[in-house]
């Protein structure tokens, strides 16, 4: 394997947990259909986009067929509650242990990128003071295709001025391992995406990045 220069990371379930802002936001907009939608089907919407989250939110749907532009309007509706609870989102919010590990990874020579499909990395990375921790910022507002699409990954290589061989994902969703292996990129597993064993490194910690790269 070719010698690691950077690391490109998601940010919901890497950098940061989010999981309950978009759980509460998608449940009041399912609870506005008539939706049914608990804790389970909110975990299969994990690295999946907005619009394919819909989708999966829709499959319990039993009214009249709905329109795209009806789809776009619900998926605003979404986005529109979930921005508000972001703002409520403190350098707090994301962990010691992380931004000690990002720190190290810097010092150490290593470039740091985000990799999200979210168009709202940018109000995250705001709240959490941390725009200054990357050297790059590849997100939903510029990219076409979602994760597990390697589109995401290979623009923030780009935006490194890497060849993506040199670049290690961090991901926590099956689908973001997916793209960064499709990426031609080697990929550290953490969270749920060790079980899905396709990971070059499995993290048990966000620190175990310090054991890789020694």
């Amino acid at each position: 394997m070719a010698d690691i220069k950077a690391f490109i990371f998601d940010l919901d379930g890497v950098i940061v947990f989010t999981d309950k802002f978009h759980y509460l936001a998608w449940k009041q907009m399912a609870d506005s259909m008539g939706i049914y939608f608990d804790e389970e089907i909110n975990h299969r919407l994990r690295g999946v986009s907005r619009m394919a989250s819909l989708e999966i939110i829709l499959e319990r749907y039993e009214g009249e067929p709905l329109s795209e532009e009806k789809k776009e309007e619900l998926a605003a509706y979404k986005n529109s509650i979930y921005v508000e609870l972001l703002r409520s989102m403190t350098p707090e919010d994301c962990s010691q242990e992380v931004r000690d590990t990002l720190d190290e990874l810097r010092r150490r020579g290593y470039k740091l990128a985000i990799g999200s499909s979210s168009k709202n990395a940018p109000i995250i990375l705001e709240q959490l003071e941390m725009g200054d921790y990357f050297d790059a910022v590849s997100d939903g507002n510029n990219i076409t295709k979602s994760k597990p699409d390697p589109e995401v990954f290979v623009k923030a290589a780009e935006f490194l001025g890497l060849p993506p061989e040199e670049c290690l994902v961090v991901e926590d969703a099956e689908a973001g391992i997916d793209a960064g292996n499709g990426g031609g990129m080697q990929t550290a597993a953490i969270g749920d995406a060790v079980n899905c064993g396709k990971g070059t490194y499995n993290l048990t910690t966000f620190a175990d990045l310090l054991d890789i790269c020694k």
